[in-house]
């Protein structure tokens, strides 16, 4: 999949301080394409997003967006170059409202797309309902699961070429759980998206593709029911 993919990782490693985490990851996200990460905790999962993103330093590897390489660039140049990313910690500021957030991410990083403000709003509002109404809240009121939906719209708001997400529903009610994954099926086609999740049976909903994580290593890929028919994944990853 790596040959014309829109992300792709090849060999990377990486850590922090003298431990390493990554060994030798390969993994691709197509054109359209939604790819899961599953594994275990303390996989790797989270650290392969945050290589990728530039927040970690690869140790060794490639990373490619669009045919650019970007291992070892900054985070924020890896942003303005189409990828978004959202953490597990979400990263917003509880005093700033749903709005204002939105308008630092387009002023930001909207120079890319082209996309005006305003048509910007209304099209990540459309994902998310509940937040409509809401742009002068401060997101520090509002429950965990709006907050997420937060963090996903400001990483949408400069329509990136990837979108990556890190553990979306956890602490997320489940019908914000629901509205979230709902959004990625509307997004699924328009762009490449890398998932990382805990909960196994959601990513089987929606993944084109699914990375079996564990130690550091890919030990496993396929389809959802390539992985589903696999006893060893079952019995081992998914019981």
């Amino acid at each position: 999949m790596s040959s014309g993919s829109l992300l792709s990782a090849q060999g990377l490693v990486s850590g922090y301080y003298k431990l390493k985490v990554l060994n030798n990851v390969d993994l691709a996200v197509g054109r359209g394409e939604l790819v899961g990460v599953i594994g275990p905790n303390g996989a790797g999962k989270t650290t392969t997003l945050r290589t990728i993103s530039g927040i970690v330093r690869p140790w060794s590897g490639s990373v490619k967006l669009d045919g650019i390489e970007i291992a070892g660039l900054p985070a924020h140049v890896i942003a303005k170059l189409g990828l978004g990313y959202v953490p597990d910690t979400r990263e917003l500021f509880p005093g700033l409202t749903l709005g204002e957030h939105l308008r630092l991410a387009h002023s930001n990083l909207g120079a890319r797309s082209g996309e005006d403000y305003e048509s910007a709003v209304r099209r990540v509002l459309e994902l998310f309902p509940p937040l409509r109404g809401r742009m002068s809240q401060k997101v520090g009121t509002m429950s965990g699961g709006e907050q997420q939906m937060v963090a996903i719209a400001r990483a949408l708001i400069s329509r990136p070429k990837v979108l990556m997400l890190d553990e979306p529903s956890t602490g997320v009610a489940p019908r914000i759980v629901d509205n979230i994954y709902d959004a990625l099926k509307e997004l699924k086609g328009t762009m490449g998206i890398l998932l990382v999740e805990q909960n196994a049976a959601l990513v089987f909903e929606v993944a084109d593709r699914v990375y079996l994580m564990d130690r550091g290593s890919i030990v496993k890929v396929g389809t959802p029911e390539e992985l589903l028919r696999d006893e060893l994944v079952r019995r081992t990853y998914l019981a």
